[in-house]
């Protein structure tokens, strides 16, 4: 075998994802990951510090991307207008990589473990739109709430997309969420 396979990190990702949706996370091991890849375990660590990170590749990427989508936003759009248009640029982004999202979803609300890997990614988006909007010249007190409430509305659209099977688009999804939204905000001055 050669010393670096191409597509091998692509096909440690399929074999996780495949061995965790019919076993369940705790039951795979490294070994039957990679067996199944057609990899070793070592070439196995190559990519992945653990069994856990195989299914988070490339969250360390997002979020950059996500202050670059706020950096992008022209300074005079207001902070919330800008969290929304940063979040329809990175949806559309993930909207056109993800595959089997809905598998990786139902994976990770099966596993303790992994739904704290997950907020912990979530927070860093977060926390991502909060420097953005601060580095925009938004007070960090209103940049969090922004942040805290954009963080939100931007899982609540890709639920939404994952739901549609990607049939629609993330903006339309985001628009559904952000109307939904309004309505519900509307109802508190009542």
């Amino acid at each position: 075998m050669a010393r670096w396979d191409p597509g091998a990190e692509e096909r440690l990702r399929k074999a996780a994802l495949e061995l965790y949706a019919a076993h369940g996370y705790d039951a795979v091991t490294v070994n039957q990951i990679a067996e199944q890849a057609g990899l070793t375990r070592r070439s196995y660590f190559r990519y992945f510090p653990d069994k856990r990170e195989v299914l988070f590749a490339g969250a360390e990427r997002l979020p950059a991307a996500v202050t670059e989508a706020i950096r992008a936003v022209d300074p005079a759009v207001a902070p919330w207008p800008a969290v929304l248009r940063a979040a329809e640029a990175i949806g559309a982004q993930l909207a056109e990589i993800a595959e089997n999202s809905d598998v990786r979803r139902a994976v990770i609300a099966a596993s303790p473990e992994l739904q704290e890997r997950e907020r912990t990614k979530l927070a860093s988006v977060t926390d991502a739109l909060r420097d953005g909007l601060v580095e925009r010249g938004v007070p960090t007190e209103e940049a969090m709430l922004v942040a805290q409430v954009g963080s939100a509305v931007f899982q609540n659209a890709f639920s939404r997309w994952i739901d549609g099977g990607g049939q629609r688009t993330f903006r339309s999804c985001l628009d559904a969420v952000v109307g939904s939204l309004r309505g519900e905000l509307f109802q508190l001055d009542d």
